[in-house]
């Protein structure tokens, strides 16, 4: 049988995961191990970190150490999430969306959750730069028209939990905006990327959104699925672009095959680390990985 369950937004996720949960030890005994086995869901973001580093995928969801350090790309990503989402709630809310005075303060906002000593820029960045492209992509979005969701709003940043894979633990998702219409559920997602995306790129990117959207048919299984990822390009000429990912069932298959190799893998305590020229520099557990011999 499978179970789903849509949770309310301030249900905890993965990133809400706490540090008493886990064992706070750099070495990984029985008690580790015993804390993976009985985690009760997974996330999509966990697994593909498992993939770039599985000794950081330790740290961050078996440890639970703090990320010392954030990068600027990261917050901003956050903080522009934070203020489409304000946009998209005051339609949710009968509204008329938001001015760019409002959205850059939610901006704003969003960025000031982080302190501000933790965040690392790399040469051409600063807060004051990163501002002024938060205004410009912000300002792209307004003027697009995909700051006017077509259909009724179901769901914005909600978390749609359920077990796809057996022996896996429950698929935890959260949905960026989910919108309905008489023909179709659309599934949104949003990305900020340095560069346009390709086609090529969207459907590298596919797999998430095909288990999002396995969750969703499956909640909502009399109407056809849309999938798709806005993306917010942080170019000099910023853009706002759609990108639709059909439903590829043999591909949602492979995908659910890896993550159930992906998870074998965890629970079978194989961690190490996974040295990488483009990944190792911006790491926040640098420090630890450093100190650990297996």
């Amino acid at each position: 049988m499978i179970a789903f369950q849509l949770f309310p937004r301030d249900s905890p996720g993965e990133s809400d995961a706490r540090p008493d949960d886990v064992a706070p030890n750099l070495s990984p005994p029985a008690p580790a191990i015993v804390s993976i086995q009985s985690r009760d869901h997974i996330s999509y973001s966990s697994m593909k970190l498992y993939q770039q580093c599985s000794l950081r995928y330790y740290f961050k969801y078996v440890e639970g150490l703090p990320e010392e350090k954030t990068s600027a790309s990261f917050v901003f990503g956050r903080a522009i999430h934070r203020a489409v989402e304000f946009h998209f709630r005051e339609f949710l809310s009968g509204g008329e969306g938001s001015n760019l005075d409002t959205l850059f303060a939610e901006y704003q906002a969003g960025w000031d959750e982080q302190p501000q000593e933790t965040i690392t820029y790399n040469k051409s960045e600063s807060r004051d730069s990163l501002g002024r492209l938060a205004d410009r992509l912000l300002r792209a979005f307004l003027d697009s028209d995909l700051s006017h969701p077509v259909g009724r709003i179901v769901g914005i940043e909600e978390e749609l939990r359920g077990r796809l894979i057996d022996g896996v633990p429950d698929l935890l998702a959260r949905l960026d905006l989910l919108t309905e219409t008489e023909e179709a559920i659309t599934i949104c997602d949003l990305k900020t990327a340095r560069g346009a995306w390709s086609g090529q790129q969207a459907d590298d990117s596919a797999e998430q959104l095909l288990l999002y959207g396995e969750l969703v048919r499956r909640l909502i299984p009399q109407k056809p699925l849309r999938l798709e990822f806005l993306v917010a390009t942080k170019t000099k000429e910023v853009s706002i672009t759609r990108h639709i990912v059909p439903f590829d069932q043999r591909r949602l298959e492979r995908t659910k095959r890896i993550i159930e190799r992906v998870w074998r893998a965890i629970a079978g305590e194989h961690f190490f680390p996974s040295p990488s020229a483009m990944n190792c520099p911006a790491c926040p557990f640098r420090e630890p990985c450093g100190r650990w011999t297996g």
